[in-house]
């Protein structure tokens, strides 16, 4: 192989190759990127069994060919370089790399020891807008926890239906869902788990990439793939297996009937709740009581150790007086991932679950459950 391309070019491939290659002492292998050369890119590979990752680079290629070599040295190496023209050259097992006067060598391995990445079936896509999608799910993304008993709630829930879907994630205790339109349409309704992993490297790789993002599904593994603007070649492939499990149906823990409503402004009750909680890290405790004929709601914390917050927090309150505690870090994440500058907080009992969502929007809803009165 042999081929020339722009340091920057490379250097941005290689940062998420990096990622992708796994620590691996039993299978060596899986701590090296595979380079091919093709036509007029440069395809660079990494996997850890779980994750795929290919990406294309625009290059000079002079001799198609393909080489292994460590991920961690050739991303670190690269990125030290000035962004300049670099040469690639595969002589047997080593690749040469010339910058500028100088002349460096790699020991590589051969590409037969690389581990095969599948290649999903191209068909059945729906398309996204990169953006946000992966702005949609960021808001789901740091609710589920790792469950060795449960493993399908350790990941997120997708949901095809005609024109749009619906991810969800939950960790027992809370619980987000967001709706999120794409161009298909689905003839019919598709549901798989998504590796939480999986999903915070898709948004990393597309998060600030603006243009269409493809999502290819099988029945055990699912590919997001990205494409060149002006080719229409691929330049991104992120391939993911599924977890396996059934979801629970948590459409049945939504509330539909609230006997407090309040709306309230986010940017108060998140400052409200983060000086609580210097008060409650013991317990992760805070109290809110609903004063429905005052129009406020009554934030408290305490610690014998530390003293007592309290404070009142005013808005469009309806409905009857209540008192909950919640845990103050599941009200923050649960507020931090609302857009808006209002948000709407029902109340469904002493007990029953507490809902957070953006005022005047359907797309997007949070479901807290209140701590067990002791």
């Amino acid at each position: 192989m042999k081929t020339v391309l722009l340091q920057e070019k490379l250097k941005e491939g290689l940062s998420a190759i990096e990622r992708i290659s796994s620590r691996s002492f039993s299978l060596p292998s899986l701590n090296n990127v595979l380079i091919k050369t093709i036509k007029n890119f440069i395809c660079l590979e990494a996997t850890n069994l779980e994750i795929g990752l290919r990406w294309w680079i625009l290059a000079k290629t002079e001799k198609e060919g393909e080489i292994a070599v460590p991920s961690g040295l050739f991303s670190s190496f690269i990125s030290l370089l000035p962004n300049e023209k670099l040469e690639l050259e595969g002589v047997e097992t080593n690749l040469k790399i010339k910058h500028g006067a100088q002349t460096t060598q790699i020991k590589g391995f051969s590409s037969e020891d690389f581990p095969v990445i599948p290649q999903i079936k191209e068909n059945g896509a729906v398309l996204f807008e990169s953006g946000p999608f992966c702005e949609g799910l960021g808001q789901v993304i740091g609710v589920p926890s790792l469950s060795a008993s449960r493993p399908e709630i350790s990941g997120i829930h997708f949901l095809l239906q005609k024109n749009q879907a619906v991810i969800a994630a939950t960790d027992s205790f809370r619980l987000g869902e967001k709706k999120i339109s794409f161009e298909g349409p689905q003839k019919e309704e598709v549901s798989f788990i998504l590796p939480q992993k999986t999903a915070r490297e898709v948004i990393s790789i597309f998060g600030e990439k603006e243009g269409p993002l493809k999502l290819y599904f099988s029945p055990n593994q699912v590919m997001f793939e990205f494409l060149m603007t002006e080719s229409l070649h691929p330049k991104i492939q992120l391939i993911s297996r599924l977890v396996e499990g059934e979801y629970p149906n948590y459409q049945e823990i939504i509330p539909t009937k609230f006997e407090t409503q309040a709306l309230l402004k986010k940017d108060e009750f998140v400052e409200q709740i983060k000086l609580a909680s210097l008060f409650g890290k013991k317990t992760n405790e805070v109290n809110l009581k609903v004063d429905a004929n005052g129009q406020k709601i009554e934030i408290f914390s305490q610690s014998p150790d530390l003293g007592e917050y309290k404070s009142q927090l005013s808005g469009e309150i309806k409905g009857s007086g209540i008192e909950a505690s919640f845990n103050y870090k599941f009200l923050l994440d649960g507020l931090l991932s609302i857009k808006s500058q209002e948000v709407f907080f029902g109340l469904s009992g002493k007990d029953g679950a507490g809902i957070l969502k953006p005022n005047n929007a359907e797309d997007y809803i949070y479901i807290v459950m209140p701590m067990k009165s002791s």
